[in-house]
């Protein structure tokens, strides 16, 4: 392992840390009464009728609860995912909602408070990966998921968000990446895998039909995968491009709250398009990613994309189905993790079974996979925050079940933040699992005639 891979290796870092007392984090310096206007003022920002009438809708029927991990792993009352917006849907009923002149007159419906919010911090960060799989389930129709989004900004302007998640946000914003990586970073990790993969790289084209992108987990503690990407880019025969000025596809904005980072995040991505000319994205192992730009990078710009936007997984079954790649015969059992903001929140369930298809694998379904699938638990910016590792731990061990289950003999999945959970928790578990890389097993099965 390299110095810059140890460097963040989940579980060494956390040697290093104390397990972290229960707490809230705040950011800034404003008074109690400033934070709950903040956060309401921002929840309610982009307010319109279909959060009004989600809020309106909900008949406590309690399905959502029996659908998210934590709550099925804890039986704790507060983990039902639609709790978790209680304050902000307190706020709606005594301010907004048709009858919030009774909710208000009579005080049916308290004033939030500031200590309200702290406590509901642990509950919109700490306990909710946004995986949507309550928002599928819903009786009534309800995007819990999106609501958990949008009162995220709220906290995030109050200041009230998890210091780790904070941090890494806020490095992407300014420095252009998480993990700190720097174009030159970026150009020297291409150089190595291009000579350690003898696989010719293409960077900082000014012309390409397509632009690839990278999630900072997989420069830093996968970099197998650009390689990967590379070879089967080249294998299709597109004009492609890496573009120091647009790399890096990991939304940090998104997952912290904060509408701007997500845009400036986006827009860095879009314009490195734009410039060259790009007819279509290709995002990389990362369901966050595809969820920033896939779903909501027309919001970023303002207007349709002016490219076709496809996840790694979309542009090989493609490539695949169509015959422009050729893939040899794989013999071995396996099953697959369906990424949340891929597949459910994402609409891709297929594009990995056809992959899995042309592999000729002994593909074996997870019990509840695809759509139904269970988070693996470090979505939504979770596995950045220590304090909630003891519960990321317990809900991860559905998962395991999951898997062990099938008894196949190899885990791949289509997400690098999924990977990296999987890592520390195979870890913290001694578990007989390793989770691979759907991209990488088609890189390394390649025919190399597949354009003739």
């Amino acid at each position: 392992m390299s110095t810059t891979e140890h460097e963040f290796d989940l579980e060494s870092e956390r040697l290093s840390v104390k397990k972290p007392e229960v707490r809230f984090d705040k950011q800034g310096d404003m008074s109690d009464d400033e934070r709950v206007e903040q956060a309401m003022t921002h929840f309610s920002k982009d307010f319109g009728r279909t959060a009004a009438t989600y809020l309106e809708s909900c008949i406590h029927c309690g399905v959502c609860a029996e659908v998210c991990q934590y709550y099925v792993q804890t039986g704790d009352p507060k983990y039902t995912p639609i709790w978790k917006l209680e304050p902000f849907k307190q706020a709606y009923k005594r301010e907004s909602s048709p009858f919030s002149w009774l909710f208000k007159t009579f005080n049916l419906k308290k004033k939030v408070t500031a200590e309200q919010l702290e406590e509901w911090q642990h509950l919109l960060y700490d306990s909710c990966t946004v995986c949507g799989r309550c928002s599928l389930i819903c009786p009534m129709g309800i995007d819990i998921a999106s609501l958990v989004s949008q009162a995220r900004h709220g906290m995030f302007k109050a200041g009230l968000i998890p210091h780790e998640l904070h941090a890494v946000a806020e490095r992407a914003e300014v420095d252009g990446s998480p993990l700190g990586v720097t174009p030159q970073v970026f150009e020297d990790r291409l150089e190595w895998m291009e000579d350690e993969h003898e696989v010719d790289i293409n960077i900082d084209e000014d012309e390409a039909d397509v632009l690839v992108v990278m999630s900072s987990i997989e420069i830093q503690k996968y970099p197998d995968a650009m390689a990967a990407t590379a070879k089967i880019l080249n294998a299709t025969g597109e004009s492609w491009t890496f573009r120091t000025d647009g790399f890096e596809a990991t939304n940090f904005g998104l997952l912290s709250g904060n509408l701007d980072w997500q845009r400036d995040i986006s827009m860095r991505i879009i314009d490195a398009a734009v410039k060259v000319g790009a007819k279509t994205l290709v995002l990389p192992e990362c369901g966050h990613a595809y969820m920033a730009l896939r779903w909501m990078g027309g919001n970023m710009y303002g207007k349709p994309l002016p490219f076709k936007v496809l996840h790694i997984t979309e542009y090989i079954a493609d490539a695949l189905n169509s015959g422009r790649l050729k893939v040899e015969k794989v013999d071995k059992s396996v099953t697959f993790h369906d990424p949340c903001q891929v597949s459910r929140r994402g609409g891709a369930t297929r594009a990995p079974r056809d992959i899995l298809d042309h592999l000729g694998v002994d593909f074996r379904e997870m019990p509840k996979g695809g759509d139904y699938n269970w988070c693996c638990g470090g979505g939504g910016g979770v596995v950045t925050i220590h304090r909630a590792d003891e519960l990321r731990y317990k809900v991860f061990e559905l998962k395991m079940e999951q898997v062990e289950e099938t008894e196949a003999e190899e885990l791949l999945s289509s997400c690098s933040n999924c990977r990296q959970n999987f890592d520390d928790c195979q870890r913290h578990f001694e578990w007989q699992y390793k989770m691979g890389s759907l991209l990488e097993l088609v890189a390394d099965n390649l025919v190399e005639e597949a354009r003739d």
